[in-house]
Formats: C-alpha cells, sequence, structure tokens
C-alpha cells in the first residue's frame, strides 16, 4: 500500500498546490502518466473547474487528471485507475458521494492492491476509519461516516494550536479530546499545514518542517517531528 497524504493544498500567499508538487511527483514516479481524480468535496464551483484547477499544477509535474464524474461508471473508472487522487474541500459532501458511487470498497480494494493514493486536507480524512475528525461542518448526511479505513488512525488536517483572540469556543485540541474519551483505543494525528504522511512498504514517514501532535485517551498529548518513528500508528 502507497499512500500520500497531505494536511493541505496551498500555504498562504503561495499558488494552489505548489508546495507539495514535487512531493506528490517523487511519490507518483516516471511510470504512472495519468491520475483518476475525485472531486467531490468541491462545492461552491464546478468539478470542472476543480478538475482544471488541479490540471493546471499536474500539468508542471507531468501528469494528466482524468475526473471521475466524467466517467459513467466510476467503480469501473476505480479498477483502471494507475493512481487515485481525492481533493480536499467538505469532508461530508465528499463522503456523501463517495458512498453514493458506491466508491468507498472500489477504492479501498484498488488502493489494497498497490495503486498510489493521494490526498490532500479532506482526501487525507477519508484515508482514515472514520471521517469524524474532520473540521468541516456537516452540510449533508452521508449514509455513513465511514470511510477508506486504509491507516487505523486518524488524521485532524489542518492541525491549528493557536485560538483566535476573543473566541471563547473550544480549541481543536479539546475537540480532538472529546473524540478519543468516545473512542479510546484510537490515535489521532494532529497534522499541521505544510506537512504529510508518506505511507509505503508499511513504513510511514512524517514530511514537513512543523511537529505532528498526537492524542490518544490516557496520554498527555505530545509531539513528533520529521525524522521520528511513526509507524506506531500503523499497528
Amino acid at each position: 500500500m502507497r499512500l500520500l497524504l497531505i494536511s493541505n493544498s496551498t500555504m498562504a500567499g503561495e499558488p494552489y498546490l505548489d508546495y507539495p508538487k514535487f512531493n506528490i511527483q517523487e511519490f507518483l514516479g516516471p511510470n504512472i502518466k495519468k491520475v483518476l481524480f475525485v472531486p467531490y468535496a468541491g462545492i461552491t464551483f464546478s468539478y470542472d473547474t476543480y478538475t482544471a484547477k488541479v490540471q493546471q499544477r499536474f500539468d508542471e509535474i507531468g501528469y494528466t487528471v482524468d475526473p471521475i464524474h466524467k466517467h459513467a461508471d466510476p467503480v469501473e473508472a476505480v479498477r483502471n485507475a494507475e493512481a487515485i487522487v481525492v481533493g480536499g474541500g467538505n469532508t461530508f459532501h465528499l463522503v456523501h458521494q463517495l458512498h453514493a458511487n458506491k466508491l468507498i470498497d472500489a477504492i479501498r480494494e484498488k488502493v489494497l492492491s498497490g495503486t498510489p493514493f493521494v490526498g490532500w486536507s479532506a482526501g487525507s480524512n477519508v484515508a482514515c476509519p472514520t471521517l469524524r475528525t474532520t473540521n468541516d461542518m456537516p452540510i449533508i448526511e452521508p449514509a455513513s461516516f465511514d470511510t477508506f479505513n486504509l491507516v487505523p488512525f486518524q488524521i485532524n488536517p489542518h492541525y491549528l494550536d493557536a485560538n483566535p483572540d476573543g473566541h471563547a469556543g473550544e480549541t481543536r485540541e479539546a475537540r480532538i479530546e472529546e473524540f478519543i474519551e468516545i473512542n479510546p483505543g484510537m490515535y489521532v494525528a494532529g497534522l499541521r499545514e505544510g506537512c504529510m504522511f508518506k505511507v509505503e512498504n508499511g513504513k510511514m514517514e512524517h514530511i514537513g518542517t512543523r511537529t505532528c501532535r498526537i492524542f490518544k485517551k490516557g496520554q498527555a498529548p505530545y509531539e513528533l517531528k520529521s525524522g521520528d518513528n511513526f509507524d506506531f500508528l500503523l499497528k
């Protein structure tokens, strides 16, 4: 199984998908020519617009973006894919569409068979067992919160330590602590912006200059950095 799970698409002040594009290129390698793109997390713009935006960046690294919504049979498109790329946006809408198109099992089986998977933001969240550590508003009700379950832990993408001045609501950490209280056997990785996980050959690597915050019930949250051992999250 090969995964590249990216916290966010864009760093502040930079072009869309610019910072991770060479990580994506290195991960996919020279033999893949076309990627199957899942744009279902896009809401306020069309899937065609989303695809064109991704294609503009993927042109720079040498890949054709094949949007799944253009296929009459999306499950067959998954079966034939050289690689699968899932974009960010609203996780609830993404998962709703994945279930509606019968793609949860299809993509899981395809990726477990060795097909590379790239996801950013919502697309990294759905590699986990459930969407329940997303930051998004539930704008639509999916058939289930179950996602691809490619990794046995949860990712909170865009993980943020700070709370805005004058804001009295819960911090991101407080919300994750609620999750682990209800799910005591589950690790949650707070994946900060500009960072990603690469999974290959049963090993997991953290890539990025910022640290990753690890949560599990009964343990004080702690920080790990690139170069530390993250393989325990895969067990």
